[in-house]
């Protein structure tokens, strides 16, 4: 299911979240309202961390992740970092990136298998995301956008990307994903679909604005309609178990 929300009258709420399937980040400050709307749909099967990064709120554009490992910018604090480790399971990677395109929600977009980022990032940041988010890396931009974190959302189901993605693109990204991707928009026609939306394998939120039709859209391509956490959860600890042996 696909649940509308909102950060203090803001609806890009991918901004002031990060959510993957193993834990999701939440910055502080926020209503209880937008918090409860987290945990109510998340509290029993990941944690729910409320923490700042960089001294800022804007937890979503800064970070990039997923349920192998989180990037943070070079400008968090030691104390941040050791808050979001000690909150994280002990099997996600934490680490600092030196690099200069701070932003990294911006600038990267991924799953659990592999990962977009900013044409323009060098070869050590491209090597550490492959490392610490065991994810394949590609340079890309989306609809000549190179801020592919902003202008996508993919997880191990499907994506969306911006409405002006070209068929030949769209085609191509997915035979690189090897997922179904829809162009959409989010918010009532807004094409930062990455500030309006947090979506992980069974369930998604996206801002107030979020009209039905959207809502159905995000719903059908990311096949949240019969998503179920454990599932989720029991494939991943089957492959982790395969990958052990």
């Amino acid at each position: 299911m696909a649940t509308r929300s909102q950060f203090e009258n803001s609806s890009d709420i991918g901004v002031f979240a990060k959510l993957t399937n193993a834990y999701c980040l939440v910055a502080v400050g926020g209503s209880e309202n937008f918090y409860s709307v987290f945990e109510s749909e998340l509290a029993d099967h990941i944690p729910v961390v409320k923490a700042p990064v960089a001294g800022t709120r804007l937890v979503g554009r800064m970070t990039a992740g997923n349920k192998n490992g989180l990037l943070l910018p070079n400008t968090t604090t030691d104390q941040e970092m050791m808050h979001i480790r000690n909150s994280l399971p002990d099997e996600v990677v934490v680490q600092r990136i030196d690099e200069r395109l701070s932003a990294l929600g911006n600038c990267i977009a991924c799953n659990d298998y592999v990962a977009l980022i900013h044409p323009d990032m060098d070869k050590e940041t491209e090597e550490l995301v492959a490392d610490v988010l065991g994810v394949e890396v590609f340079h890309q931009s989306i609809a000549g956008n190179v801020l592919v974190g902003s202008y996508c959302a993919f997880t191990n189901q499907g994506g969306m990307v911006h409405p002006k993605t070209t068929e030949q693109d769209m085609d191509e990204l997915s035979s690189l994903l090897q997922l179904p991707i829809v162009a959409g928009t989010i918010n009532r026609g807004s094409d930062v679909i990455g500030a309006g939306l947090v979506v992980n394998d069974w369930t998604a939120f996206c801002g107030i604005d979020t009209t039905a039709t959207e809502m159905s859209v995000i719903e059908s391509v990311f096949k949240l309609r019969e998503a179920q956490p454990s599932a989720v959860v029991k494939e991943m600890r089957a492959s982790l178990i395969d990958s052990l042996v």
